[in-house]
């Protein structure tokens, strides 16, 4: 085992932790205190309100699979996806605006988004349930 493949599988860790862990506290807290607000964000984009049950995949199994480094990939996608539908809800009108202090406005969901992708393409890495080989890992 080389120094190089031992820091690109830490590195892979720290990313699927991260990740995993700030994302699933927003599915906790919509666990807890429910979606309806995402319901009617949905409702009133002319879709069926039952679709906002889909944030659980995103917010909730997606990091749960990026914790435990079991198809990672499958969860970096669905974090992924979860992101791109809430700049499509929310984040939309930020997209071309910056913070008073110089940052993009939707930088925090622009790094969720892009981890997720990074993820997806990277695999979880050794220190996983999945492996470093597993097939969506």
């Amino acid at each position: 085992m080389s120094y190089s493949s031992t820091a690109d599988d830490l590195g892979k860790l720290i990313l699927r932790l991260i990740l995993g862990i700030l994302i699933l506290f927003h599915g906790v807290f919509k666990i807890r205190h429910g979606i309806s607000g995402i319901e009617g964000m949905i409702a009133g984009h002319g879709l069926p309100a039952f679709f906002g049950w889909a944030v659980f995949l995103g917010e909730v199994l997606g990091p749960i699979l990026l914790i435990l480094g079991f198809y990672a990939r499958v969860g970096g996608l669905l974090v992924a996806l979860n992101m791109l539908v809430a700049f499509t809800l929310v984040h939309g009108p930020q997209l071309f605006h910056l913070t008073g202090g110089g940052g993009w406005q939707p930088e925090l969901q622009g790094m969720y988004l892009c981890t997720g992708l990074a993820i997806a393409l990277l695999g979880a890495g050794r220190f996983s349930l999945g492996g470093r080989n597993g097939r969506f890992n």
